[in-house]
C-alpha cells in the first residue's frame, strides 16, 4: 500500500460506529496523481464508518473524486467523477511461520492486510480509487482515432462478425 494518502489510525483508538471524514489535501492529490499516472486529481474525500469485530475493523463509506486522465486513444484529457460506495475489511498481517493458507472468495475483494496496532485508511481509501477509476478513458474523439490507426470495434473483431462475413461469402453478396 502507498503512503501517499496515509491517515494510520490506532486500533485501540476505533469504536463501533466511529465517524471518519478523509479529505485529500494539495500534496496528497498530486502524489496519488503521479502515482496512478492522472492528469490531475481536483478532489478525494471519504466519510467512513469504522466496526470492530474481533481483530478485524469493518469499513464502509462513500469515496469522491474528481479527477483527469488521458484518453487511452488520443491522449486528450477525459474528466471523470467518482461517487462510488466502499467496504473494506481490515484484518492482521498473516504471520511468515503460518502454515495456514488465506482463501479469498469473492466477496472478501476488499480486504486489507495491517501490521502493527494501526490500520492505514488513507492508503486503503487511495488504492479503492486506484480500482474505481475507469481503466480505458476515451475522450470524444477516441474512436475516429482508433479507427484511423486501422484498430476494428468490439462489433467488427468480434464473433458475430466473423459469421457474418462467412455468411456474406457463402451468399456471394
Amino acid at each position: 500500500m502507498s503512503s501517499d494518502f496515509g491517515h494510520r489510525i490506532a486500533l485501540d483508538r476505533i469504536r463501533d460506529g466511529d465517524r471518519v471524514d478523509l479529505v485529500a489535501d494539495d500534496r496528497e492529490r498530486a502524489a496519488i496523481a503521479e502515482r496512478l499516472g492522472l492528469r490531475s486529481l481536483e478532489r478525494l474525500e471519504a466519510h467512513v464508518r469504522l466496526a470492530r469485530d474481533g481483530v478485524a475493523v469493518r469499513s464502509r463509506g462513500r469515496l469522491r473524486a474528481s479527477l483527469e486522465q488521458s484518453c487511452v486513444a488520443t491522449g486528450e484529457p477525459v474528466a471523470e467523477h467518482v461517487d462510488e460506495p466502499f467496504e473494506i475489511v481490515f484484518v492482521p498481517e498473516p504471520r511468515e511461520d503460518a502454515d495456514e493458507e488465506i482463501e479469498l472468495a469473492s466477496k472478501d475483494c476488499d480486504i486489507v492486510f495491517y501490521d502493527g496496532a494501526a490500520i492505514d485508511l488513507g492508503a486503503a481509501i487511495a488504492d479503492t480509487l486506484a480500482l474505481d477509476m475507469d481503466p480505458y478513458p476515451r475522450s470524444a474523439g477516441a474512436e475516429a482515432a482508433l479507427k484511423e490507426a486501422g484498430i476494428l470495434t468490439e462489433e467488427q473483431a468480434g464473433p458475430f462478425a466473423a459469421l457474418a462475413k462467412l455468411r456474406k461469402g457463402r451468399d456471394g453478396s
